[in-house]
Order: structure tokens, then sequence, then C-alpha cells
């Protein structure tokens, strides 16, 4: 494990990657872009992606209060009512929320202690989830992974791929720890199975089971993995 400030160095990194890109897509999706439940449009998906993040902003602001922070359900990305409410969202108020609840996370980081952070055992809402990885699971993950799905579901895998081989890259380059390059490498085998790029997938998820074990509950129940489990290879690369 970094040191604490190689740490918040690292987080903030990843946070700022995904942030980036949200904006860049937002930059060039069509302004009355189609989208579903099924297929989410640009605007949705980042306004989603900003609910998570800000969610993550009020626990870390509870800690620094000394509070416990309320309880988020689980959201159901295929919910009608879901989107409807998302897609009903100006575009501009959208790109504006996403930058400024990703720089009161930023601020939070910042603000955080080392022990908050590192040891899960101070607080026991967290379950014994470690809080810095909980911050990059919303902050980088969770939003880099929908980014990669919109690539996918609007007919540009490669970009997807490329996006997924960035984050994989920033996190080697930040020198973030082990668990947080799994999810960036997770990522990365998710898109290239979508890809149909198989063997280059398998590669990706043993790197990632490898680095995070604990990917391999989503593994086997991500559609994305889909492939693996018609041909039944997914358990033999999770096997360590």
């Amino acid at each position: 494990m970094p040191d604490i400030g190689e740490l918040k160095s690292a987080i903030i990194g990843l946070l700022g990657l995904a942030a980036a890109e949200e904006q860049m897509l937002l930059a060039v999706a069509p302004a009355a872009e189609p989208g579903s439940p099924q297929c989410w449009a640009a605007v949705p998906l980042v306004a989603h992606n900003t609910e998570f993040k800000r969610q993550q902003v009020q626990r870390l602001q509870a800690i620094g209060r000394g509070q416990v922070p309320p309880e988020f359900g689980e959201i159901d990305h295929a919910s009608a009512e879901l989107y409807r409410g998302y897609a009903a969202r100006p575009a501009d108020a959208v790109a504006a929320d996403s930058r400024a609840v990703t720089g009161e996370l930023i601020a939070e980081v910042h603000a955080a202690g080392a022990d908050d952070l590192r040891d899960p055992s101070r607080h026991p809402w967290l379950r014994g989830r470690q809080l810095w990885l909980q911050v990059i699971v919303r902050g980088f993950w969770h939003p880099a992974g929908h980014l990669g799905e919109y690539y996918l579901g609007h007919g540009r895998p490669d970009r997807a791929v490329a996006l997924a081989g960035h984050g994989v890259a920033t996190a080697s380059y930040l020198g973030t720890p082990g668990p947080a390059r799994g999810m960036a490498s997770y990522n990365l085998a998710c898109a290239l199975a979508r890809a149909g790029r198989l063997d280059q997938a398998a590669t990706a998820l043993r790197e990632a089971v490898t680095l995070n074990p604990d990917v391999r509950a989503n593994a086997r129940r991500d559609r994305d993995l889909a492939a693996f489990r018609d041909s039944a290879r997914l358990e033999a690369l999770l096997t360590p």
C-alpha cells in the first residue's frame, strides 16, 4: 500500500480520468440522442454516474462530521422510470453537475484522514470494505464501466476497448494498489469480450482476478462475459 499522499494522488487521478471522459462524451453526443433503459443515451448516463459520485461525497462529508451516512439502495438500471428521470435533465445542467460533484469528491478525498480511508474498522457501516476503494468504485470503476457500455451499445467497440485500456494504463502509471488495478482490468476484460476479442479478454480477466479476487462475484453474473459462460471457460479463468 502506498503512503497516504500517493494513495490520494492515485484516487484523484482515476476520478479525473472518468470525469474527463464524461465531459468529452457530452461534448460530442447529439442534442436529441435517442436512448432507452436497454441502451442509455449520454445525458442520462452521465447524470446517473454523477448521482453515484454524489452519494460518495455525502459519505465522506458524514465522516468529517462524525456522523453515519445514509444507506443508499440498489439501482435498477433497467427501470424505465429511472431512465426517464435522468433523460429529462438538460444536457448543460448534467455537464455542469458532473464537473461540480467531481470537484467536491476530489476535495473530500484531499480532506479525508489516512485512517478513515484505510481502516474499515473505524466505521462499522463500511462492513469491512476499505473506504479508499469505495471511492474508486463510485468515482472511477462504475462510471468507466458505463462509458464503455455506451460505446459498445452505440456501435463503437474499439472506443470502448481503448477507454478501458487507458484506464488500466492510468491505474498502473499512478501506482494504484492492486485491488483498484484489478477493477480497471475487469472493465477491459468486459469491453474485449463484448468486442469479440475473447483471447485478449481472458488474459485481462485473469489479471483482474489476480489483482482483485473480489471481482469474481461480478464476473459470474456479468452479461458482458456471457461468451465465457456459454463456452464453460469462465470458472477456469476465475480459478487461482
